[in-house]
């Protein structure tokens, strides 16, 4: 969030030949003013050889842009506008990096979607971590924009396999009864990180230590090379099934249960999956329908999502308010969707919310400039709508993809969502043309890929597949080609306390 600032070009040259002049008098001689009668923030007068008397009694008429820089009358501290010139030609060079770092998000699930589903969920996680936090505090010391541009994508990059392997880990450790919740809450700690967001830039103005405070709690979790597992469903697919019963039994002894030997042993896979890779997913007839929509959709969710989140010094009122309530919002419509995935399903759900965003978009195009209170409004359920999407899009495409190729799938969708992200910033550059123009696209885009999502199967209530043998989802129970593992997940095993499908391979409570 870059925020804008009064400048003005700098004309210290003036001061070579009228040391004496005050402020106010070397602006009025050295800048043109535009037809409200304040000074021009992007020209100024042509500096001329000519002796203070005679310029102050004939004026100076040449303009040209700015040659030697802007002065910023009103910054207190260091920000990305004022300390790299962010603004008249370079002005652009905002968008461009929100783009650039969408990029990064793009590369990230281009690189590390396909990684983790053949090294592992584990050590790809714990690596973008590691390359999140020394590229987000490395940013503090670059010499100018273009490398903080480049830097910002590494950090895009890195974010991308931290937020769809985190996804993948959340769905693959949880049952059908819990595994919406696993995921929603994930987002709601987003959501909340959202809400902190605001307090910190406006407590903190100075742009390079606001970036250490958002990068550096990242190595807090340095913890996580010791507890965090790899996900036992892939161990299993991928033959390793020593380590599946060290996992499942490390997550026993967590909850202080146990796990009889005998139901271990069933933990056998018939045949090792063939590995899949991303045109598979375009070779079966329901892959190929689920992938294309599904894609759309996340495209939808990002276009309309970073659209109204980067236009928010755009609706009127004060910037920090409205990042504010964006981010407020944030939290309530992660947790909603808890409640309705299980009340309306999945196909419902996500369909519905990208109506409702797309609609709030559309509305907001005929509202007048002067009601900056009812667009504010209208933006913030458009913003509440699309992230309450966004998040049924995760748990929903989780869902979908079978087991040996789900990382694969879900990395497709997250880069369709990012080349949205790249999009959306660069969209904002047309209400140079027309102020609707943005948000006209946003929701026709958004109304589309909405009534798309009603072709779609339901989830609800069915388990993961785990390969790519299934003819169809049909919203019935699938049958995985994994017989031992749903062994263990159908079995019942209260009274040993284990419940892996239905408790998220955690351990249920004691009756």
């Amino acid at each position: 969030m870059v925020l804008d600032e009064p400048h003005h070009c700098n004309t210290s040259w003036i001061r070579a030949i009228g040391p004496n002049l005050t402020e106010e008098e070397q602006l009025n001689l050295t800048l043109p003013r535009d037809a409200d009668g304040a000074y021009e923030q992007c020209s100024m007068y042509s500096p001329v050889d000519w002796d203070l008397d005679s310029i102050v009694a004939y004026g100076l008429n040449a303009t040209e842009k700015c040659s030697s820089g802007w002065v910023y009358p009103s910054a207190q501290a260091p920000s990305l506008l004022n300390e790299f010139d962010l603004v008249c030609d370079r002005k652009d060079l905002i968008d461009i990096s929100q783009s650039i770092y969408m990029l990064g998000l793009l590369l990230g699930s281009i690189i590390f979607g396909p990684l983790s589903d053949r090294i592992g969920r584990r050590p790809v996680f714990l690596f973008s971590m590691l390359i999140r936090g020394l590229f987000g505090v490395a940013i503090v010391f670059v010499p100018n924009f273009y490398v903080y541009m480049a830097f910002k994508c590494v950090v895009g990059t890195a974010e991308a396999g931290i937020m769809i392997i985190a996804l993948v880990l959340a769905t693959e450790w949880v049952g059908v009864s819990h595994r919406p919740k696993a995921v929603l809450i994930s987002h709601c700690c987003f959501g909340i990180g959202l809400m902190i967001i605001p307090g910190l830039s406006y407590g903190i103005r100075n742009w390079r230590l606001l970036q250490i405070a958002g990068s550096a709690p990242v190595f807090a979790l340095f913890f996580y090379i010791w507890v965090l597992p790899e996900s036992a469903r892939w161990l299993v697919i991928k033959g390793r099934i020593e380590e599946a019963k060290k996992v499942l039994q490390k997550a026993a002894s967590i909850n202080k249960r146990t796990i009889p030997l005998e139901l271990l042993e069933q933990l056998k896979p018939e045949a090792q999956p063939k590995p899949g890779s991303i045109l598979d997913l375009f070779r079966k007839k329901h892959l190929r329908k689920v992938t294309l929509i599904m894609t759309c959709a996340w495209f939808a969710d990002s276009l309309v999502y970073y659209g109204l989140s980067l236009n928010v010094s755009g609706f009127g009122l004060d910037v920090y308010l409205t990042q504010l309530a964006f981010g407020g919002v944030e939290l309530p419509a992660r947790f909603s969707c808890i409640f309705l995935l299980q009340w309306f399903g999945r196909k419902k759900t996500q369909a519905v919310l990208l109506l409702l965003s797309g609609l709030m978009c559309l509305i907001v195009t005929g509202i007048p400039e002067d009601q900056p209170m009812v667009t504010t409004v209208l933006a913030t359920i458009g913003k509440f709508t699309a992230t309450a999407s966004f998040s049924t899009s995760y748990v929903y495409s989780a869902e979908l993809f079978p087991t040996v190729i789900r990382q694969t799938g879900v990395g497709l969708c997250s880069m369709s969502a990012r080349l949205a992200g790249i999009i959306a910033p660069l969209m904002l550059l047309l209400e140079q043309y027309h102020p609707s123009i943005p948000m006209a696209i946003f929701g026709s885009v958004s109304v589309v890929v909405g009534l798309l999502c009603f072709l779609l199967p339901e989830t609800r209530g069915t388990d993961l597949v785990d390969d790519m043998g299934l003819e169809d989802i049909k919203g019935t129970p699938p049958q995985t080609s994994n017989r031992s593992l749903e062994t263990l997940s159908k079995t019942d095993t209260t009274k040993v306390g284990v419940d892996l499908e239905k408790d998220n391979y955690k351990f249920s409570e004691s009756k």
